[in-house]
């Protein structure tokens, strides 16, 4: 079991990675107008995984229920003020 969730989270890491890095190169490239270097390239990457390990490990959190927890939260809240 505990390599299937490695496998996993591996897995989504690397989808994390890939589309955040999309996402902020294509952020860099139209902020700045600067072209794309290996060196823009390796900080947006540097960037990007350590959000897509974040999120990964929040998503798949079984013991934690992390989302359930924060939609438990904002529907508590959005009751209270109706």
């Amino acid at each position: 079991m505990e390599r299937q969730r490695a496998e996993r989270f591996l897995e989504f890491l690397l989808v994390g990675v890939v589309m955040g890095g999309i996402e902020d190169l294509i952020a860099v490239r139209l902020a700045t107008g600067a072209k794309l270097q290996p060196e823009t390239i390796l900080v947006v990457i540097a960037v990007a995984v350590p959000f897509a390990a974040f999120s990964e490990l929040i998503v798949d959190s079984n013991k934690n229920n992390v989302l359930r927890h924060l939609s438990a939260r904002i529907k508590q809240t959005s009751e209270k003020e109706s």
